[in-house]
């Protein structure tokens, strides 16, 4: 009887801990997706991207990422960008293309 239960027991805390979002790794975040044309990328500690992003109401606070400011979609390579051509995680819509997230650039 002890054994069955020390198995069961096991095998929950195995699933649970298979399930759990605190196992989430680097290296299963997937990479950015969304071709957009920047007027400008900088760090998200930088003045400029920090008071979009509070006024966005996101909280980037102690991280350095990659931010796209004045922001729009890609839709076909070459298109005159005028900017810088990143690809960066897709935009919220609320976001009204005054910044992506997470961009890095697009190398031709």
């Amino acid at each position: 009887m002890f054994s069955k239960l020390s198995i069961l027991t096991t095998s929950v805390l195995i699933t649970l801990a298979a399930a759990s979002p605190w196992t989430t790794t680097i290296s299963s975040v997937p990479p950015p997706t969304s071709d957009q044309c920047c007027s400008s990328v900088e760090s998200s500690k930088t003045s400029a991207a920090s008071a979009v992003l509070a006024l966005l109401g996101i909280d980037l606070n102690g991280l350095d990422v990659p931010v796209g400011l004045s922001c729009s979609p890609i839709t076909v390579i070459g298109n005159n960008c005028g900017g810088t051509q990143v690809t960066c995680d897709a935009p919220a819509a609320e976001w009204n293309n005054l910044i992506a997230i997470n961009c890095i650039p697009i190398t031709l």
